[in-house]
């Protein structure tokens, strides 16, 4: 019952926050898309590489490893995003994380 209750929370929380940013990007392209990651702090540099206010916002899922990626297509890309987020040391279905970038996560985050 514990782990149901939990999931609804989580699901609820995804959605509120789906909504805040929604509202904030213009001209809105919503794509999802596999990163490669493990845990709750993946998740936290994983939407923070893909962030930048007004523009673009990444709800990255550690369970299914599915990144919902929502931006304004008349200032970036789908390509760039992800680009910043193998930067950050996590692969993602384009683009593979350098070594150098992958082995400066915490052992915990390296998949």
């Amino acid at each position: 019952m514990m782990k149901l209750i939990k999931k609804i929370f989580v699901i609820l929380l995804i959605f509120i926050s789906f909504t805040e940013i929604n509202a904030q990007i213009n001209n809105q392209k919503v794509e999802k898309i596999k990163v490669y990651g493990n845990c709750n702090m993946c998740k936290e540099t994983i939407e923070k590489a893909g962030y930048e206010a007004n523009i673009s916002a990444v709800l990255w899922d550690p369970g299914t490893k599915i990144a919902t990626i929502i931006y304004d297509d008349t200032q970036t890309s789908l390509n760039a995003i992800l680009k910043k987020i193998a930067k950050s040391g996590y692969s993602n279905e384009k683009y593979k994380a350098k070594d150098s970038d992958y082995k400066k996560l915490p052992i915990c985050c390296q998949y």
